[in-house]
């Protein structure tokens, strides 16, 4: 059987070739969003998180298949843990972008990882880059108004369960199983938090569920938001490492906020804009990583590269 470090270590891509593979990878994160935004009319946005995790975890499922690998009780369950932030994570990400526009949803939930990076390292570039966040955030908040607030809320919920993302996350990625560990956690969190995310639809209009449409959308948003990002992430961290990943991180933002402006035709107030520059700033600034880094091999087959952040800059959840 060959071994999990073989399974999951990636090709690499040429230097040149990496900005542009990131940003297909965030285009795709944020246009199954905004798929996503489109089912809101007939389907309620918990329930659209909900099918969006069960989708990422039948491809991950079918195309992993975990169970060849011996699974300890400790890694099934650092994986479920995993599993089970990431997708309540999602509920509450769809909960703000279906009160909110996309780019400020984004920009806001950045505060979790920002603030965990600040609080572990301590350094001024990290707490200036706190700073400016908070600015930033207030800025975008400020600008949806009370119409907007419960979105806001929303999604400072998601940037909190983000911060505990990058904890778990971290403990994932030591376990070194990387998509596996994404797959059995997906498939865990899809069980256990089913009552969540089915019971609006259900109370609401159980009918959708009847339609193949609903589950065959449900795997496309999953696909598009979950599985493509995230394989590529690990392809490109693998190709530059952890410090320069860091900083691609500040195409976030206003990669969610040109989709929100043409796919959804979201025009971000001036204020709104300003607050999203604040946490591109930030990000440039401090820089955290968007996901745990699993599908390294051990230190002593990796390619020379700067030296990487402590593990609480770690991952980056599937919003």
């Amino acid at each position: 059987m060959a071994s999990d470090t073989s399974r999951t270590a990636p090709r690499t891509f040429p230097g040149w070739a990496v900005p542009g593979v990131f940003v297909v990878g965030a285009v795709a994160q944020y246009l199954g969003a905004a798929v996503g935004v489109f089912l809101f009319d007939t389907t309620s946005p918990t329930t659209v998180a909900w099918l969006r995790a069960a989708g990422a975890a039948v491809i991950l499922l079918a195309w992993r298949r975990p169970w060849r690998t011996r699974w300890t009780r400790r890694s099934v369950l650092a994986a479920t843990g995993f599993g089970v932030v990431t997708v309540a994570m999602n509920l509450a990400f769809y909960e703000a972008i279906a009160r909110i526009p996309l780019g400020t949803a984004v920009a806001v939930e950045f505060l979790g990882p920002v603030a965990v990076a600040a609080l572990g390292s301590r350094r001024p570039r990290d707490v200036l880059s706190l700073a400016l966040v908070i600015v930033g955030v207030a800025l975008a908040a400020g600008a949806t108004g009370d119409v907007g607030a419960v979105g806001v809320a929303f999604a400072l919920t998601a940037a909190a369960l983000w911060a505990a993302y990058v904890v778990l996350g971290t403990v994932v990625a030591d376990a070194g199983r990387g998509l596996d560990s994404l797959a059995v956690g997906m498939g865990a969190a899809t069980v256990l938090l089913a009552p969540i995310g089915l019971t609006p639809q259900l109370l609401a209009d159980p009918g959708v569920f009847a339609h193949p449409a609903t589950w065959a959308l449900g795997l496309g948003i999953g696909l598009l938001s979950s599985v493509v990002p995230y394989a590529l992430d690990q392809v490109v961290l693998r190709s530059v490492g952890r410090a320069r990943f860091a900083l691609l991180l500040a195409l976030l933002p206003t990669t969610a906020t040109v989709v929100g402006l043409v796919v959804l035709g979201q025009l971000p107030e001036i204020t709104e804009a300003v607050g999203i520059a604040f946490v591109v700033v930030a990000l440039m600034l401090g820089g955290v990583d968007r996901r745990p880094r699993p599908a390294d091999p051990p230190r002593s087959a990796d390619p020379p590269r700067p030296a990487d952040p402590p593990p609480t800059r770690a991952p980056k959840g599937l919003t």
